[in-house]
C-alpha cells in the first residue's frame, strides 16, 4: 500500500475535504429531489424535461442532436425521447439544417417558451426558497468557493 493509499489521520485536512464533499453531495442531492418532485407534482413534468427546454431557451436558433447532448452531457439516445415527447406536445419544432440533408435542429416553439417561462420562475422560486437561508453575502462566498474548486486555473464559465 501507497503513502497515498494509507487512511489520513483524523485531524488531516484531506479528512475535512471528505467531510466537506459528502455535504455538497447531501445537500445536491436534497435540492434536486425537491425539485423533481415540485416539477412531477405541479407541472406533471420532470428534470430532464427542463433541462432539454432550459438549453433550447438559451439557444435561440436551436441545437443539433449531438450539441444538445454535449451541453446536457448526456447521451444522444438519452435527449432523442425527450425531444420526441416535446416535439409531440407542440413545445419543440425540428427544422432542417441548410446544406445538410441528414441534420436537424431542435428549437422552442412559441409555446414552448411560454410554458419553460413558466417553468423557469417557479423552478427560480423554489430553489430561492430552498436556499434562503444563506444572505447574499453567504450566497456570493459559496458560489465564489465552489467555482475555485470546479475551476482551479481560474476560468469560469457563467452559470
Amino acid at each position: 500500500m501507497t503513502a497515498e493509499m494509507r487512511p489520513a489521520p483524523a485531524d488531516a485536512p484531506s479528512k475535512g475535504r471528505l467531510r466537506l464533499w459528502l455535504r455538497i453531495l447531501k445537500v445536491s442531492r436534497l435540492v434536486e429531489a425537491e425539485l423533481r418532485e415540485r416539477l412531477r407534482a405541479e407541472f406533471g413534468s420532470t428534470l430532464p424535461r427542463f433541462d432539454v427546454m432550459a438549453a433550447l431557451h438559451r439557444s435561440e436558433k436551436g441545437m443539433k442532436m449531438s450539441e444538445l447532448s454535449g451541453v446536457l452531457k448526456v447521451s444522444n439516445g438519452n435527449v432523442t425521447g425527450i425531444v420526441d415527447r416535446l416535439v409531440d406536445e407542440g413545445m419543440v419544432e425540428r427544422v432542417a439544417v441548410e446544406g445538410d440533408r441528414r441534420a436537424t435542429r431542435v428549437r422552442l416553439t412559441a409555446a414552448g417558451g411560454t410554458r419553460f417561462e413558466t417553468l423557469a420562475a417557479a423552478h427560480e422560486a423554489w430553489v430561492d426558497r430552498l436556499l434562503g437561508g444563506l444572505d447574499r453575502g453567504e450566497t456570493a462566498e459559496m458560489t465564489a468557493l465552489l467555482a475555485r474548486i470546479a475551476h482551479p486555473d481560474g476560468v469560469a464559465e457563467e452559470i
